[in-house]
């Protein structure tokens, strides 16, 4: 048998604008998806997806070859079998014997957190057939990549996008008052492409891209959550103005009394929150009861 893991992903900075090069601070979290591959007597690919409570989700057969999916109308069956001929591409030797296998993944987080579903697929496939990861990503899913670096890494990364070409650095988050951040989940899914798409259509000014890039390396020698909440705010300021939408905390959370920071596409998944254990009652009492503390989150958070 065969086992691969791949973390999941939070983007603290940069959404949207890594897309054009900016410097962005991005975090593997403890939750993450696992792949395992076994032998079967039958010569297909027999394929089940488990989520955090091992229910299956999906399944379906595939040709061995050709990764012909015998669900041919179903989108995720479509998904999966791009992915494996592209990583097929990139690796002749990749399922090059006629034999049967048996591939299970198994989430630990809900499909809706947001957490890299696909991301985190398609790192478990790249090391399974041997291929970079960003390769694949590119040649299947498209994105700037700063996933897939979440997915091989065990710290906080600086990531960024140099002539199209990914590059990052593990960093060190040496805050004192990470017990003073948390996670709410906005109890919907965010549909990424949706957002880029609405990116796409802005025109974006160089300086605000770097002014991210600057937010991005302060965050590293943060001293105080004071400092920390002006970082976070300018950043939501920026964004706001480049994608033309009013920030998470201006449409939902007005009075609020701490900052509230969007994470990945603006609408869903997760957002940051500053506060203590009582603040937290505040996301509670509006319906969102998926609050998870910063610690817990977050793989490596030092």
């Amino acid at each position: 048998m065969l086992k691969f893991h791949s973390n999941g992903k939070l983007l603290l900075t940069g959404e949207y604008v890594v897309l054009d090069g900016a410097t962005a601070l991005a975090i593997p979290t403890k939750f993450g998806q696992f792949l395992e591959v076994d032998s079967s007597t039958k010569k297909e690919i027999n394929w089940k997806s488990l989520d955090e409570k091992g229910v299956v989700w999906f399944e379906d057969f595939f040709t061995s070859h050709t990764f012909q999916s015998k669900n041919t109308e179903n989108t995720i069956s479509k998904t999966l079998s791009t992915i494996l001929r592209e990583a097929k591409k990139l690796n002749q030797n990749f399922l090059s014997i006629e034999e049967g296998i048996i591939v299970i993944t198994k989430l630990d987080f809900p499909r809706n957190w947001g957490l890299g579903t696909s991301s985190t697929l398609i790192n478990n496939i790249a090391q399974w057939a041997e291929v970079d990861a960003f390769e694949l990503l590119k040649n299947s899913f498209g994105g700037s990549g700063y996933d897939i670096a979440a997915a091989q890494n065990d710290s906080p990364i600086l990531y960024e996008l140099q002539n199209g070409i990914p590059k990052f650095e593990k960093v060190k988050l040496n805050w004192s008052f990470t017990d003073r951040l948390f996670f709410v989940h906005l109890n919907q899914k965010q549909d990424s492409k949706e957002g880029i798409s609405r990116y796409r259509n802005a025109s974006v000014d160089k300086k605000l891209i770097q002014q991210i890039s600057n937010i991005s390396h302060n965050l590293l020698t943060c001293n105080s959550l004071s400092e920390f909440e002006k970082l976070m705010n300018l950043h939501e300021e920026i964004i706001s103005k480049i994608i033309g939408l009013p920030t998470i905390k201006e449409q939902f959370f007005s009075d609020y009394s701490g900052t509230i920071k969007s994470l990945g596409a603006w609408g869903g998944d997760f957002v940051l929150a500053t506060g203590n254990v009582m603040n937290q009652e505040y996301f509670r009492r509006k319906g969102f009861g998926t609050i998870i503390s910063f610690e817990e989150m977050i793989k490596i958070y030092k």
